[in-house]
């Protein structure tokens, strides 16, 4: 059974802001994973991208939450199969896929994630039932797949032929692969949020869970920033990426860039490869990243719209 989650005063506070606090300024960005190389060739991802942010920016300039929007964005991005997530993920060692995804949002810190789930179509749709109807913030496998029927959330019926995967060459066992995909959100009433969604490392060891559902790690958001990572989870684990971003700013007082930035040095430190998206409550935007590329978008109030791999 399980139990709705129960309302907090942040939660009030974020709907009154809604109904009274317009700040009219909003921002989105998104990442479709830090494992893009130069010979490969990614146009159509580009393509997919600047649609995806033309369309976003309908959302927020009428009024989507930075929560839904989140959540929409990711779902496109799962939905795509150009990265390492959703219908573009490959399956573990063992023949399965094994999908993990999360949802955060920033002024009531109320979070879900899924790990290890089983024959969803949107990972990041049950993530999102985790964080709405249960007091919990993390169900894996059998437990996250209870919830997604209980909220009748749609089924891969068939995996072989639903899922193709992104990357199709012939890799190692654990071989690198970050197609990880992500959004955070400022929308118009000042709000953060954060989502992240992924298949995992490519070929990975059955039951193997990385930093994207786990709070603090590969997801998070709260009143000052919003944060979703990419890349080798461990690494990116080992040094709580998300929240350090996130503390940085709050407790350092350095800025987003300088903040995300001094994250992503501290995971190449212990050698660790990949990227993250981070967004201020004032709109600043930072996308670093130490590997040879991370696809990435971005689009704001003002009217700046990028997409980029290497750059």
């Amino acid at each position: 059974m399980f139990l709705p989650r129960q309302g907090s005063q942040a939660d009030h506070f974020r709907e009154a802001r809604m109904e009274h606090d317009v700040a009219e300024e909003w921002a989105i960005i998104v990442h479709g994973g830090a494992d893009a190389t130069p010979r490969r060739e990614y146009g159509h991802v580009e393509v997919h991208l600047q649609g995806l942010m033309v369309q976003a920016s309908g959302w927020l300039e009428h009024g989507m939450s930075a929560l839904d929007a989140a959540q929409k964005a990711v779902t496109e991005l799962e939905a795509c199969g150009h990265h390492i997530a959703g219908k573009g993920a490959s399956p573990n060692m063992n023949g399965i896929w094994e999908l993990d995804a999360a949802m955060m949002d920033g002024p009531s810190r109320n979070a879900g994630a899924v790990s290890a789930l089983v024959g969803f179509l949107s990972p990041v749709a049950v993530a999102r039932s985790v964080l709405d109807h249960t007091p919990n913030v993390l169900l894996s496998g059998e437990g996250a797949a209870e919830l997604g029927h209980r909220y009748k959330h749609t089924l891969v019926e068939d995996p072989e032929s639903y899922y193709d995967p992104s990357v199709k060459e012939k890799l190692p066992p654990n071989a690198a692969g970050h197609g990880t995909v992500g959004a955070v959100v400022l929308d118009k009433h000042g709000n953060l949020a954060a989502a992240t969604s992924t298949g995992g490392l490519l070929n990975k060891t059955p039951g193997r869970v990385g930093d994207s559902p786990i709070i603090g790690a590969g997801t998070w958001a709260d009143q000052d920033v919003a944060v979703s990572c990419t890349g080798e989870g461990e690494y990116f684990m080992r040094v709580a990426a998300a929240a350090s971003v996130a503390a940085r700013v709050r407790y350092g007082g350095e800025s987003v860039q300088d903040g995300a930035a001094h994250v992503i040095d501290e995971v190449g430190g212990l050698g660790g490869k990949g990227g993250l998206i981070a967004l201020g409550k004032n709109g600043e935007i930072a996308m670093p990243y130490n590997s040879k590329g991370m696809k990435r978008a971005c689009a704001t109030s003002s009217g700046r719209l990028d997409v980029k791999i290497y750059e």
